[in-house]
């Protein structure tokens, strides 16, 4: 089996100056001509290995690399510019997450599937607004890989159903947020309360409030706690900034 895994190639600059188009894959009528070339990046020696023997098989696919680390994958990136990147989330020194940032950087054109354990919310989410193209559970079987490594370099996303599942709930809830702060209206202020938070804007201390409304420094201090009472706020600035947001005051 080893025996039929082709060579790591470590001349990709080369590569891509001949032969055509590297850059994309593509020939001049779209199809593909090029294999998809993978840099496969996990801590495990034997899981890295054993993805090269079932990619090797693939003909359109060309693992042309692998890193044991999120700071090697940058290296190797920045040097192979693969098509796509095949990496874990956890790994020792610097995980995966962390590595997309840097990876998209040095290799833009390159595409990234993390392929985990990890079914984490929140590693989802993270890889996702890392730069991710594809989120993989290791369950998978290895069929799934080789055709989802084809989707992504084909454009698509690939996300594991059951992390698909919880990213829609999660987009619901946010949705639900958004529209129930929406029916919530602005708490409404008297319009002495609203002069008293203009003039708060302006940067007047209660005692200048208390002045050019001819009123007592005591009620000024009353409006600013019935203000940030009714706006649930702690601070007097939060107030400004919370009612300009709203449109509940416009300073000019």
């Amino acid at each position: 089996m080893a025996d039929n895994f082709g060579p790591v190639h470590d001349g990709s600059h080369a590569d891509r100056r001949n032969g055509g188009d590297r850059e994309s894959g593509m020939d001049m009528g779209g199809s593909r001509k090029e294999p998809i070339r993978v840099l496969v990046v996990d801590d495990h020696a034997l899981f890295r290995r054993g993805l090269e023997i079932v990619l090797a098989a693939e003909e359109d696919i060309q693992v042309i690399g692998e890193a044991g680390d999120g700071a090697e994958a940058v290296d190797k990136a920045a040097d192979l510019l693969p098509d796509i990147v095949l990496m874990d989330v956890r790994m020792p020194r610097r995980g995966g997450i962390e590595a997309c940032t840097s990876i998209k950087e040095v290799a833009p054109s390159a595409k990234i599937i993390m392929l985990t354990i990890s079914d984490e919310e929140a590693d989802l989410y993270d890889a996702i607004k890392a730069g991710a193209t594809g989120y993989l559970l290791k369950e998978i079987s290895t069929d799934e890989v080789a055709t989802a490594i084809r989707a992504v370099a084909d454009g698509q996303s690939q996300i594991s159903p059951s992390m698909a599942s919880k990213l829609l709930t999660e987009f619901k809830s946010m949705i639900q947020r958004t529209d129930e702060r929406r029916l919530v209206p602005a708490p409404r202020l008297t319009e002495r309360e609203l002069e008293v938070l203009k003039l708060v804007a302006t940067g007047m201390n209660n005692r200048d409030i208390a002045k050019e409304l001819f009123i007592s420094e005591n009620t000024v201090k009353n409006h600013v706690r019935n203000i940030l009472e009714k706006l649930q706020l702690h601070s007097r600035m939060e107030a400004v900034v919370y009612a300009m947001r709203e449109k509940i005051l416009e300073i000019r």
